[in-house]
Parts: structure tokens; sequence; C-alpha cells
């Protein structure tokens, strides 16, 4: 891939300073920026070094193409990335390669096993009373038919709380299908409500005497692309096979059971699926490798700012918004940091984190092997929401540091992103810092077609656009910077360490 050198990517800014000043026209339009610039508290650890440098890397980020090029490089070179699979370890060491490349320091693989699931072949079908095919995919760690499939007469239920009230009678020998549908958000959070189908449809039908569970897919488009995601069975009660409907075919069958009864035939043949604790327990004989990347930017001091992605992704298309795009966004945004002439106050620490999907295995093995140095870690993002721009900036500090966070927004203004609460999460990478106090940071993409894509055949590189991706490249390299550099730290000043 050809690359434009650091004297081509400044030129080019040069030529484009209008649209750097649109971008700023733009967010002079929020209330945010008619503060006055003395009197507001951010203005306390925002000085004019730490200002100037950040819009430095803002400018040269609007126009760098390292993030696209990294994105473009990891769906063609390896493609989907299923954790605890050959494709996952090319992950791992296409990772290692291009951290060297790109001159960070200590770059190094930190191994852990998972368990492993395999999708294989997948097939749904009424066979009566409208003989036609319906388009699924099998979730994640579900176990599979037995030989022959299984052929059943459907029960359909609006929502899982519906499923919740069933009777054993209602459903058993049948085939449950959950029809709960998907609300489509700017933050993504109708997800919050739909995925919970995903996991509990099989969990309740299969104890009830169900022989298996459809849901339609946790998903916010109307086309044929069925979602995965992993689902889980509870600890007693049969483990039975689920698969999710592309809306069509879910609003198909459900068109069929409003004519009368309708009996469907499911065959999945997926290995490694069934009951099991977490993603990350059990004996070595049924776990798998999979590992965490990690590299830095090598600050003054041992303290740490954590910018995190997860390197995994399902197997049905080839993970680019999902999650190779925050990939490439966090790698670029740190690059640009590294190749500044002056080094950060605090050290700056990009995680790639494995098996993410099947139940953030590389998140809890990174903070178990980093529990005594959590009190270094200063502050933390994720990047695990897509490649649209960043519109939102969401904290969890400490009530007494919470001025602090004018001193970002100061600089966000000219990105166009406006303030956001102190609830913010992180990203699931990150639930295990976050509950162990470590302050997060949300820099919240636009969502409102995220979930068209999410865990579908259809997420894909075509589908990221390339100055979208670059200003969330500044967002985090100006973040990053800021944080690495702002005097004293954003956890409450009485938090215990």
């Amino acid at each position: 891939m050809g690359r434009l050198s650091a004297n081509a990517r400044w030129g080019r800014w040069l030529r484009n300073t209008a649209g750097v000043a649109a971008l700023s026209c733009l967010a002079l339009s929020h209330p945010v920026a008619a503060q006055n610039e003395t009197s507001a508290p951010g203005g306390a650890w925002l000085t004019p070094e730490l200002k100037a440098t950040a819009q430095q890397l803002i400018q040269t980020a609007t126009h760098d193409r390292t993030a696209y090029e990294l994105v473009e490089s990891l769906t063609t070179e390896v493609g989907a990335r299923l954790a605890g699979s050959e494709a996952e370890a090319r992950a791992r060491q296409w990772a290692l390669r291009e951290m060297q490349r790109l001159a960070f320091a200590n770059v190094r693989e930190e191994p852990f096993k998972v368990w492993h699931w395999q999708r294989g072949h997948e097939h749904a079908a009424i066979v009566s009373p409208f003989p036609q095919s319906l388009s699924i995919t099998a979730l994640g760690h579900s176990v599979g038919t037995p030989e022959g499939g299984i052929r059943a007469e459907v029960v359909r239920f609006a929502t899982l709380d519906d499923l919740k009230e069933a009777t054993a009678e209602q459903v058993r020998g049948k085939i449950v299908f959950v029809d709960e549908g998907t609300t489509r958000t700017q933050d993504g959070s109708g997800y919050g409500m739909a995925v919970q189908k995903r996991s509990g449809a099989a969990a309740i039908a299969g104890p009830l005497g169900a022989v298996a569970a459809l849901i339609r897919s946790v998903g916010t488009d109307h086309h044929r692309f069925p979602h995965t995601g992993v689902m889980r069975y509870p600890d007693e009660g049969a483990a039975i096979p689920a698969a999710a409907l592309a809306a069509p075919d879910a609003d198909q069958l459900g068109r069929a059971l409003k004519r009368g009864a309708v009996t469907v035939q499911l065959e999945l043949h997926s290995e490694g699926g069934g009951r099991r604790q977490d993603a990350w327990t059990g004996n070595d004989e049924q776990l798998a490798p999979s590992g965490n990347v990690i590299a830095e930017v090598a600050g003054e001091t041992d303290e740490i700012v954590l910018l995190g992605a997860h390197l995994d992704s399902w197997d049905l298309g080839t993970g680019a918004i999902d999650d190779g795009a925050g990939v490439g966004i966090i790698m670029a945004a740190a690059h640009l940091i590294q190749q500044l002439p002056q080094r950060p106050k605090r050290t700056i620490r990009v995680v790639l984190f494995g098996a993410e999907e099947v139940g953030i295995a590389g998140a809890k093995a990174y903070a178990d092997k980093y529990e005594r140095s959590l009190a270094k870690h200063v502050i933390a993002a994720e990047s695990d929401f897509g490649a649209r721009k960043i519109w939102r900036f969401q904290t969890a500090f400490g009530d007494d540091q919470l001025a602090k966070k004018d001193a970002f927004l100061r600089v966000f203004r000219e990105l166009g992103i406006t303030p956001g609460d102190n609830n913010a999460r992180g990203g699931p990478d990150l639930t295990f810092l976050r509950l162990a106090g470590v302050p997060v940071v949300s820099l919240t993409q636009n969502g409102w077609d995220y979930f068209d894509l999410h865990h579908t055949a259809d997420d894909t590189f075509d589908k990221i656009d390339p100055e979208e991706l670059a200003q969330n490249v500044a967002s985090y390299a100006a973040f990053a910077w800021l944080a690495a550099n702002i005097e004293g730290g954003f956890r409450a000043e009485n938090a215990p360490d």
C-alpha cells in the first residue's frame, strides 16, 4: 500500500484549510463554544502549549490516511477474525508487525486461552404449509442440531418478556420464535433492550422443553443479512440450537403464522457450542489460543493513558466496522503523538483486545494481569462503535475533577463534539477497569446505521468513509495528548487506589 509522507500530509492540509475552518464554524454554533476562554473552568488545566499541540494533532489527523490504510490492510490480509481461530492468530501477527512498523515502544503479545466455537453449514426452511427457504445464521456458542436437523411447529412470541411468561405446555416440542425488533437510535441505546433476546431465548425456552430457538436478528436493517452474536445457556436444562433470522425472513415467518400452523426445518452444524460459565474458563483441552496485543508511546512517567479496541470479529463479514475501524483509529491516533518532537508526560498504551465478541475474555485477561498497577491507569477510552463521526464526549470523572472536562471540550469544539454526561461506560473491553475504579470516557460516534451492519456479512471495508474515520483519529489523538499531559488525575481525590 502507498502511504503519504508526513510532509505530503502536511502539504495536503495546507491546501485544505478551508475544510478545517468549516468544521470550526459548525462547532461554534454550539453553546459550549460561547464560553469565555479565560473564565471557563478548563482554563486552569489547558495551557496554551497543550492546546496548540492538540490543535496541531487535529489538523494533521484530518488529512492523515494511516487509519484508513490500517483497516484496509487488516480486513484484506486477514479478513474475519473469530476468537480462538487461526485467523485471529494471524491478526495478532499483523498487529505486531504494524505496531513495529509504526515505531511504537514495548510492542508485545500477551497470550491467554478462550473457548473456540466454529460455525458450520446452516439452513432453515418453512416446510409447511408454504415451502420456502429462510435466511438464518447460528448464534455464537449455539449447539448444533441432531443429524438430519430438527423439524417442528413454530410458536411465536412478540417479545422476550412474553416468552418469560410462557408455560411448558405452550412450547414443549416446538421451535420458539421471539419476534422482538430493535429501535434505531443515534447512540445505540436501542441495542441494550433488543440484545436480551439473543442471550435469553434459548436459555428460557430450553428448560421449558422447546427443541430450538429462533430470534429476529438484533439489527435495524431490512436486508437479508442475519446478525450473529454470542448467546448463553442456563446452568441447568436442555441446551437447544439457536439462530437468528434476517429481518425480512422474520417478517415472512410472522405473516405465515398469521395464516395458521407453520412447520420449520432447521439445520445447524456448528461445533464447540454448549454450556460454559464464561468465555475464559475451562480446561486446556477445551480452550484455544488467543491474546491481547499491546504497544506504547513512551512517556516521562509510568502512569498510563489507555486507548483500546478489539482485534477479533465475527466470522460473517470482514470485521471492518466491528472493530477494524477502532483498531485503525487508536493506532493512528497514537502514531501521530509518537511522531511529535516532544514526549507526553504519561505513557499512552494501545491495547488491541482479543476475544471481545465471545465474552470480553481479553478484557478479563488484561485486568487480571495488571491488577496491581491499575492505580497507575489514569484514564481509558475504547473505540468500538464503528467509523462514523464522533458527536459527544462523556466522562466518568470524580465529581471534584469534573471541571477538567471543559479542557477537552475547548479543543473538541472544532470537531463538532458536544458535551455529554458524567456516566460514561467507556466500552465493553474497559468493563473490568471501570469496575476497578479507573476513570473512563466515551467518544460517542454516530451510531444511526451501526446496527444495520453489526455482526453481519455486510460488515465490510467499503462501508468506511475516510473523512469520518479521520475525524475519529483527530478526536482520539487530541484526547490522548491532553489526558497524558493535564496536571493531576481524573479520580476523586479520596478515591481508593
